[in-house]
């Protein structure tokens, strides 16, 4: 039997360890050593993970199968929309947004009445969440105990309220040492992070002990589950509850923004921005890590418990108990502690700075007794109001569990709030991307969604305990029948959260859309919608300075700032404020827009922005501007943005231009590079052939007695000197006359085999003189194409003629092949030559370019050769490649279509 003292102990020496890890985190942050990593954050993240998750996964699981995984699927489908999360964190820093609540009455015009209703329905929906950890902290406690017979004491005292009054004063010394709600809780983080591998670490280990101590392992386990018909369900997808997945998908989507606590870490906590690309992928596997064990769990408690009547929610616990090993229990129960501890501090915190700010500071800024008191210093009593919002936070959580919380599992009970909290979503991304949305309108649809979750949801949680009548449950609404509270209108067929969830949605989008089209905002909520939507595409501080227009006292509003946030901090700040703008005393600062503007910053992290500008009125006359002007202001500041986008545009130009004209001049420097070699190439190959016949010449002229044989010798070679020149000079032409498109072309049909051969006998003693082997693989008829039968024997002329001059003497080979692939009539020429590289391969057909080494081993030829055969074969539909590689000889491929008839 496991001693109530020891747990206290364990539980206290945990805590303890908690609250060291916070005050770690706070004491670096305070030396300037931020200890807050991307993965602390995306590990803190993790805070979504309570005692639902450590508890009632496996209760759901039991009963639901693999249904529990859509509380995890929502949430990592969510951080997939970074650019949301992104945008939400950059428009909270910019208007130092201390709450969700704050971040949507901050939207619609800083409004006091907005901020009350999110703050109302965030309290009300969130206090079942908080009834949820306390009922399993009670359970867990309870089962630790229950050999000694005393359910629901612990150590002689009511151990659910023992347990919420502990978790109530960490959450006041992790939360409240700080004023400024947007100064960062790195401390708690930090704890959050630690408290996260903790219990992941837990749950792991019950599970390793449950499948591979219990039992032989997953495979076992499965097996047995599908021997069992009752069992074998689980592990397969129930398609007639696809509509229950889809809701839950979407809820726990909505939940991991827009539960205070998450939006607190995601959002406030944020250090930097590009953390929340680490999160992406950490935190769903943090998920996926967590959740392995879930169903080998809930299936090693049903056959090892089946038909015992434990609850499943706490199967984390009895499985261990069940086979003595009690230190693995206490670690289980250590892990559940971490994830309510977890939750209940952050949530608590959250909520208690909403409470502080729009609820009970607009209250007290209209009391006389504040007014009275217009010189005090107020700072110690903010801290003191969220102190005692937490300790009403966490009894309200107390008193729903004591009324309504036995009547639901772990996860019913959570998924009431997750159904609150996404009435926020219209109000809320309806606020970031679309700039028609009005106050009136998500004060319409908040109100509208929160009635239909109170009647349909919170409500029927009431009366299944007893507590209230269910008659508007079962009968309706004053007897009336489409009235009833979970088959609204008549709607049946769905379970009570589905149900809740459309019909709120309805409306709440509805009530949203339809009253923002037909008011029109102020002057105020018209600035803010402009810097919300636009958050990403310029600075609007320029802009916020000149929306505000009157006088204002320098004294007054620095006694203002040292009234809430205390006087070392107030000093603090402007001293900061007068660096920045180039003054070494803030005295002499200067009360102009952009100085009331920082003033209402300030005080915005320390009471909430509705209440911030309520204060700056206070004690400044400011002048009233209409919503005209102030679309004109914020008109100018977006030609300010066009004009330079258009700036930017006309840089982004100015270099692309550069670098056309860059590319251009280096292609102008090949160009003249090879002109250059062009020239040396033409210059060589004329003079050659020239040198020969002057000299031929010279010795006929000079010695007419040479005998016959050496003068036709010399006759001969000086009439192929001149054939060669005759084709040096040709081929120049042909370029031209080819690029200027002066080139005359004579198509007919033409049997390619045929010109083929005759090409070939054409060549003969120029192969049998270097001794190269030719052969070929030709039809003896055909194929016939259109094309310039003189064009297409010099393209072959030009491919053999290449050939030879590559292939090696006495061992060379060249071998032409002519056939018909497909539509096209394909010839190739080969040789056993050095080959060609690849970058030879891509510019052996540009003018001038050779193959070879050009430097010790120059071919003879201009380069013109190859790019007049490939512009030959294009004119008439072909085309013409090589394929090579380097000592393994070059193939010259070329193609031409074969005319429409013999396709």
């Amino acid at each position: 039997m496991l001693s109530g003292w020891l747990i206290a102990l364990l539980s206290v020496a945990y805590l303890g360890l908690l609250f060291a890890v916070a005050r770690f985190g706070d004491a670096r942050a305070d030396a300037g050593k931020s200890i807050i990593s991307a993965n602390v954050y995306a590990l803190s993240l993790a805070v979504y993970c309570t005692s639902w998750t450590f508890y009632g996964s496996v209760g759901r699981a039991t009963s639901g199968g693999l249904s529990f995984l859509t509380i995890y699927l929502g949430p990592t489908l969510m951080l997939l929309f970074v650019s949301v999360i992104v945008k939400m964190i950059r428009i909270s820093k910019a208007q130092r947004i201390t709450s969700i609540a704050d971040f949507i009455a901050s939207r619609y015009g800083k409004s006091q009445l907005l901020a009350g209703m999110v703050t109302i329905i965030a309290v009300i929906g969130v206090v079942p969440y908080i009834a949820l950890q306390l009922k399993a902290m009670a359970a867990s406690v309870d089962v630790l105990l229950a050999p000694s017979g005393r359910s629901g004491v612990w150590l002689g005292l009511d151990s659910t309220l023992l347990i919420a009054a502990i978790l109530a004063i960490f959450a006041i010394l992790f939360g409240t040492r700080h004023l400024d709600a947007t100064e960062r809780h790195e401390g708690m983080v930090a704890a959050v992070a630690f408290e996260s591998v903790v219990k992941l670490l837990a749950f792991m280990a019950v599970g390793l002990f449950v499948t591979y101590g219990m039992y032989g392992g997953l495979g076992e386990l499965f097996q047995r589950a599908t021997e069992t018909a009752d069992l074998g369900r689980l592990l397969q997808p129930d398609s007639s509850r696809a509509g229950t997945w889809t809701t839950l998908i979407v809820l726990s989507g909505l939940a991991i923004v827009f539960l205070p606590r998450q939006f607190q870490i995601i959002v406030v906590e944020n250090v930097d921005e590009s953390h929340v690309k680490r999160a992406v992928w950490l935190f769903p596997l943090y998920l996926l890590l967590i959740n392995i064990f879930v169903l080998p769990l809930a299936i090693g408690g049903l056959l090892h418990f089946g038909g015992q009547g434990i609850n499943p929610d706490t199967f984390v616990l009895t499985l261990p108990l069940a086979r003595g090993a009690e230190s693995l229990a206490l670690l289980a129960f250590i892990g559940g502690l971490s994830a309510a501890t977890g939750m209940v501090i952050v949530e608590t915190i959250a909520l208690s700075t909403m409470v502080c700010n729009d609820l009970v500071m607009p209250w007290l800024l209209r009391s006389a007794w504040l007014q009275a008191r217009h010189h005090q210093d107020l700072s110690g009593l903010l801290i003191g109001i969220r102190r005692v919002a937490i300790a009403v936070i966490v009894l309200l959580g107390y008193i729903y569990f004591r009324a309504a919380g036995e009547a639901y599992a772990l996860v019913g009970i959570g998924l009431i709030s997750f159904a609150a909290v996404a009435q926020f979503a219209p109000a809320m991304f309806g606020g970031m991307y679309w700039k028609h949305g009005t106050l009136a309108g998500a004060v319409a649809g908040l109100s509208a969604g929160f009635v239909v979750w109170l009647y349909t949801l919170l409500l029927p949680s009431f009366a299944k305990s007893g507590w209230i009548s269910s008659s508007f449950v079962d009968q309706g609404l004053f007897g009336i029948a489409w009235l009833k509270a979970q088959t609204l209108f008549g709607l049946g067929g769905l379970d009570e959260i589905s149900h809740c969830l459309w019909w709120s949605m309805l409306a709440n989008v509805g009530c949203y859309i339809a009253v923002s089209l037909n008011s029109r905002p102020d002057a105020v909520e018209a600035s803010q919608a402009e810097r919300f939507v636009d958050a990403f595409r310029f600075d609007r501080r320029n802009a916020e300075a000149r929306l505000w227009r009157g006088k204002a006292s320098l004294d007054a509003v620095v006694r203002l700032l040292e009234r809430f946030l205390g006087a070392g901090r107030a000093q603090q700040q402007l001293a900061l404020y007068a660096r920045g703008k180039g003054v070494d005393d803030w005295r002499r600062l200067s009360a102009d827009a952009e100085f009331v503007h920082f003033a209402e910053a300030q005080l915005a992290g320390a009471i909430g922005s509705a209440s911030a500008r309520v204060m700056v009125a206070s004690v400044a006359e400011e002048e009233d501007l209409g919503l005209e002007e102030v679309l004109d202001i914020l008109d100018e500041a977006t030609q300010v943005r066009a004009y330079s986008r258009e700036l930017e545009a006309k840089q982004h130009e100015l270099e692309a231009a550069t670098n056309d004209l860059r590319e251009a001049n280096e292609r102008l420097r090949e160009v003249d590079r090879m002109k250059d070699d062009f020239i040396s190439t033409v210059t060589h190959e004329l003079r050659t052939p020239l040198t020969s016949i002057r000299a031929l010449s010279e010795m006929l002229h000079e010695d007419p007695r040479i005998d016959l044989p050496n003068r036709k010798r010399f006759l001969g070679i000086i009439v192929n000197e001149t054939e060669r020149l005759t084709r040096l000079i040709n081929q120049i032409l042909d370029m031209a006359k080819l690029e200027s498109g002066r080139a005359e072309w004579f198509s007919g049909a033409v049997d390619l085999g045929a010109i083929a051969r005759e090409t070939i006998a054409s060549l003969e003693q120029l192969f049998r003189d270097k001794g190269v082997a030719l052969d070929s693989d030709i039809p003896a008829s055909g194929p016939v194409v259109v094309a310039d039968s003189d064009r297409l024997t010099q393209v072959l002329i030009n491919l053999l003629s290449n050939a030879v001059k590559f292939v090696p003497a006495d061992s060379g080979r060249v071998h032409v092949r002519v056939g018909v692939a497909g539509r096209m009539v394909r010839v190739e020429v080969s040789d056993n030559g050095p080959g060609l590289t690849a970058e030879e391969c891509d510019v052996i057909f540009e003018k001038f370019r050779q193959g070879g080494n050009t430097l010790t081993d120059k071919p003879q030829g201009t380069g013109l050769g190859l790019p007049i055969s490939r512009q030959i074969i294009e004119y008439f539909g072909g085309k013409l490649w090589v394929e090579s590689r380097p000592g393994e000889g070059a193939n010259f491929i070329f193609t031409v279509p074969l005319p429409a008839s013999e396709e």
